[in-house]
């Protein structure tokens, strides 16, 4: 019996209802439901492209929005204008059968015969892929719902974080696929770059406020870049250089990449997989949802990591892109936060390392306006830089801990996640630094200062015991590293001059 599965119509995106009751909706009801529904309930790197997808249905069936003041009354016409487009486009998101399928390289067949294909769970970027191949064998029913519904968020965030790196090689219209069996990063992947979106009460309003307008497209990739989605503009064979340069080099097009050249085996349980379109990267093309940062009087993404809280690293994501000459900045998005209300911003990313895949991480955060301005920003970057200081004084004290009782292998990791789990206990009262600025004039004295202080503390007395006479003597000695304030210099008194 031939699977078939419509992502229009089928059920397949989970998100959570008002109740907080997590449903699989299909393309069509999610939309129509958008106004009801709280948010998507999917992983990290499936959240970012999910809502790639979302954004590109919605602004292609908007054909816009054109610019702010349009943006601005756009929102009542989403849901039936996407409705519309679904109908038109729907026999473009077809994920198995002979036709036209979402995602896949049509005319695509193994590079040898003999060639048995991958296994599907090799989509799932959060699996230890490799040796799983009969985990979804012999289902039926709603259970085989389940997987298609899987299989089709698989293939999405696969398409659009990939790790580069050795691949197979097939062949698609009688030639072998790009690449000699090597791959370069889908367009989310490139330096474990850091995604973020502005997040509103109902999924409706999240996906209006993350809508770009032509004008901030055409301001930060230049004049034609709005372009297509990619089912518009199928790429049906490498040589057809307009569908390609679409594809890779236009906002609508690689919202939505096919990064990866594959196709689902009939039932979803095996794929053919080989290198896809080529995406160009920063500084080539710059991902709405990144982070623009000056790193060494260049311009770079930023990177998230295993060891450093996204929190940390606000200061640079908030920056607003105003003109074109403001190159370093936070998502394109931006432009469109309240000024008088607080702003929730989700933040994540897929963390690399090189081609091995390590984590994935995310947190939402409710901001207040001055994180968006200059000196709100400042005092912030000033609270978390006295945090990072009070943390290599921590680093010190436990040294010299360590070094009084020669011990060999001191406790550094468990100081460092003791403080900053404490630390991030009191975020609330680091954002206070960005709604009074003057908090930050007195850090060791406002409340977020004492919590950090707090925190060394914590931490460590958590990693060095003062059981014994040797421990205890130790434990002053590093104490009086943790505690110590180099006195400032007082000024002068002014001599009065006869």
């Amino acid at each position: 019996m031939m699977t078939t599965m419509n992502l229009t119509l089928e059920p397949w995106i989970p998100a959570l209802r008002a109740n907080g009751r997590r449903e699989l909706f299909c393309l069509q009801d999610l939309f129509a439901q958008a106004h009801e529904l709280r948010d998507l309930a999917v992983k990290p790197h499936e959240r970012i492209a999910l809502m790639r997808l979302l954004l590109c249905i919605t602004q292609a069936a908007l054909d816009g929005p054109a610019d702010e003041a349009e943006w601005e009354n756009c929102r009542p016409l989403i849901q039936a204008r996407v409705r519309e487009y679904l109908e038109k486009w729907r026999a473009e998101f077809e994920l198995f059968g002979d036709g036209t399928r979402f995602l896949q390289f049509s005319n695509l067949k193994p590079g040898k015969e003999s060639d048995d294909g991958n296994v599907a769970t090799k989509l799932d970027l959060a699996l230890a892929t490799g040796n799983n191949s009969t985990l979804f064998d012999n289902l039926a029913g709603e259970e085989r719902i389940l997987l298609s519904a899987r299989s089709a968020i698989n293939l999405l965030a696969f398409q659009c974080f990939a790790p580069g790196g050795r691949i197979g090689v097939a062949k698609w219209n009688g030639k072998e696929t790009a690449g000699k069996g090597s791959s370069n990063h889908a367009p989310c992947t490139p330096s474990s770059m850091v995604h973020s979106f502005l997040l509103s009460g109902t999924l409706l309003e999240t996906l209006h406020q993350n809508l770009l307008t032509r004008e901030a497209v055409t301001d930060s990739y230049g004049s034609n870049r709005w372009g297509k989605p990619m089912w518009e503009l199928p790429v049906a064979k490498a040589e057809d250089k307009p569908s390609v340069e679409n594809a890779a080099l236009t906002y609508l097009g690689r919202l939505v990449p096919l990064s990866r050249a594959i196709r689902l085996v009939e039932g979803g349980l095996s794929i053919i997989l080989a290198n896809g379109l080529d995406y160009p990267i920063f500084p080539a093309f710059r991902e709405a949802t990144a982070t623009v940062i000056k790193r060494r009087d260049e311009l770079a993404v930023l990177p998230a990591s295993t060891n450093r809280s996204l929190w940390r690293q606000l200061a640079a994501v908030t920056v607003r892109r105003r003109t074109n000459s403001d190159l370093a900045s936070g998502p394109l998005a931006l432009n469109h936060v309240s000024t008088s209300a607080d702003t929730t911003l989700w933040v994540g990313a897929l963390v690399t390392d090189k081609a091995k895949i390590e984590d994935v991480v995310e947190s939402a955060y409710s901001l207040p306006p001055g994180m968006f301005s200059e000196f709100g920003r400042a005092a912030y970057e000033k609270g978390v830089a006295y945090a990072e200081e009070r943390e290599g004084v921590l680093i010190q004290s436990v040294k010299a801990y360590a070094s009084t009782l020669k011990v060999a292998a001191p406790a550094y990791d468990r100081a460092r996640q003791h403080f900053w789990t404490r630390v991030e206990q009191h975020l609330s009262r680091l954002f206070d630094l960005a709604r009074n600025t003057d908090l930050a004039a007195d850090l060791p004295n406002c409340a977020w200062g004492k919590a950090v202080q707090a925190a060394a503390f914590a931490a460590y007395e958590q990693s060095c015991p003062r059981q014994t006479p040797r421990q205890i003597e130790a434990y002053a000695l590093g104490l009086r590293k943790l505690t110590f304030r180099p006195k400032t210099n007082p000024q002068p008194t002014p001599v009065a001059h006869e």
